[in-house]
């Protein structure tokens, strides 16, 4: 009776297997939907339509782009913490929802660590300090010294938490005095900058480049070590005197926790494939993002080193968890 049990208890665990492999092989037999957690038209969406046309093709299944724009992210990375592991919902994730929002926020409907599975990290946005022609200063120091002599003049506006923590750190570092007002997106800030209602923004160089070459912007500072080939008269961080970022504006694929590991690694060789090719690194460069695709073990390093990073400095910026 016993070798009996055994013996049926080892036909239904291999009929178990035997069904998750013809699942897993099927994968996937419907549209994928890729949850973006900023609006249409931002570095963020654009970098992620790149992606999702290839791993479309390669999957043979349409990548269905999802908007879910605001609360740092935080609206986004829920509705993919909920979705079911099935490989079918996926999160474009960026620091704000999983890095920043942590420090700048009392509670989260999710734990950034537990509640997702890391399938590969994708590259980092590029950031530039921006001001309206108005502002009478071509470069970091003629900035800070017009904002000294002008305190609470100037207003900031930001549509992404590093935006926010980036300019707030400077600020607090430098004694400035400026007026916070924030977006939704990069995309819904641009007509207010234009404008003028505010005269300064970080951003990316997605939606800001083009004003830039037209002279309806001004590009102060590229917020890293190294000079950008989009922008190569701009100064960088070190050469403007400012402090070196600890921040990694990093980009990556995640999807709900429990995500079967054949699914995990299928989504993982395809995105490491789109992103090592030629002339997809040229469209990503243009959109000012550094593609560089790491392994599902790396990607979680970096989300949980970077938890610790973004809230050394959200608290050096002296900002408080709302």
């Amino acid at each position: 009776m016993t070798s009996f049990i055994i013996v049926r208890r080892y036909a239904l665990f291999s009929l178990a297997l035997l069904c998750a492999s013809r699942a897993f092989a099927a994968y996937p037999d419907r549209a994928l939907h890729l949850v973006v957690p900023f609006p249409a038209g931002g570095a963020a969406d654009l970098v992620a339509r790149l992606i999702a046309k290839p791993l479309s093709s390669s999957l043979g299944q349409a990548v269905i782009i999802e908007n879910k724009p605001g609360a740092d992210g935080i609206a986004a990375a829920q509705s993919v913490a909920n979705a079911a592991p099935d490989g079918y919902t996926l999160f474009m994730a960026t620091y704000g929802a999983l890095s920043a929002a942590p420090a700048l926020h009392k509670t989260l409907p999710y734990d950034p660590q537990r509640d997702f599975t890391a399938i590969a990290g994708a590259g980092h946005f590029s950031y530039f300090l921006f001001a309206h022609p108005d502002v009478p200063a071509s470069n970091l120091a003629q900035l800070q010294a017009y904002i000294h002599t002008h305190p609470g003049q100037l207003n900031f506006g930001t549509g992404n938490p590093g935006a926010l923590v980036m300019t707030t750190e400077w600020a607090q570092a430098q004694h400035l005095e400026l007026t916070h007002i924030s977006y939704k997106g990069e995309v819904p800030a641009m007509n207010d900058f234009l404008a003028g209602r505010f005269e300064l923004m970080v951003a990316t160089p997605s939606n800001t480049l083009p004003w830039v070459q037209k002279g309806k912007l001004k590009a102060l500072v590229a917020l890293q070590d190294h000079r950008s080939a989009l922008l190569p008269l701009v100064p960088d961080m070190v050469e403007s005197g400012m402090k070196a970022l600890t921040m990694d504006t990093w980009a990556g694929l995640l999807g709900p926790a429990g995500l079967p590991v054949p699914i995990r690694d299928r989504l993982y060789t395809e995105l490491q494939r789109i992103l090592s090719d030629p002339a997809l690194q040229t469209e990503f460069a243009r959109q000012g993002f550094e593609s560089q695709a790491s392994s599902p073990t790396q990607f979680e390093g970096l989300i949980a080193q970077q938890l610790g990073a973004w809230r050394t400095a959200i608290t050096a910026a002296g900002l408080e968890p709302q």
